[in-house]
């Protein structure tokens, strides 16, 4: 019954706190989570979690991917009628937020010391840690390659809508989806070594 609860509760609300108290006891109780991670993945479905991220959600597993993406002449670009030029923004966000947060939270990780890494589930990622990004900076700096300033702008109101961002003082937080909407460990590489790379360079070289 607990884990078809959790199942239904996190279909049902997209994604859930670390904090909340049925998730806490899902990331500590292995049997548990095997039988939550049983259950999504008769349905396609995979549990989303990483240890430093404040939430956790359920994705597509990876071979339900095709089925859903893919049609007779195209891949989709997301489930969430998020076009291309959105999913362009969403990746450029994950990139300027999640991975400059997650190094400083190796970072203090590494400082720390392995005894306190997780205590029991994730750190929890204070202020200093989790930095926003202003919203003049990103249309200054990226609005032309993304369709101009209005679409830009748009395209926000809807990320913030779908949990992947939260738009506050004029300046872009991560939302509850943001830290889990890619893979880190298959797409940080990428960014870091592919054409987003130069880009993210040309911005920190342009602030120094």
């Amino acid at each position: 019954m607990d884990a078809s609860r959790i199942v239904a509760r996190l279909l049902s609300l997209r994604f859930l706190p670390r904090r909340d108290k049925e998730i806490l006891r899902l990331l500590t109780d292995a049997s548990l989570r095997q039988e939550v991670e049983t259950r999504l993945a008769a349905c396609g479905l995979r549990l989303l979690d990483h240890p430093y991220a404040d939430h956790v959600a359920i994705g597509l597993a990876r071979e339900a991917e095709a089925p859903v993406f893919e049609t007779d002449t195209e891949w989709l670009p997301s489930n969430v009628n998020l076009p291309k030029d959105a999913v362009a923004l969403l990746v450029l966000l994950w990139a300027l937020i999640v991975l400059p947060k997650r190094e400083r939270q190796i970072s203090r990780t590494d400082t720390a010391g392995q005894d306190e890494m997780f205590s029991g589930t994730a750190r929890k990622v204070d202020a200093e840690v989790s930095a926003g990004i202003a919203e003049a900076t990103l249309f200054e700096d990226y609005g032309k390659l993304l369709g101009g300033k209005g679409r830009v702008n748009i395209h926000l109101g809807t990320l913030s809508r779908l949990g992947f961002i939260e738009r506050r003082n004029k300046t872009l937080h991560e939302g509850p989806l943001l830290d889990l909407a890619f893979d880190y460990a298959e797409v940080a590489p990428r960014i870091l070594e592919g054409t987003l790379a130069s880009v993210l360079k040309n911005r920190q070289a342009g602030g120094a």
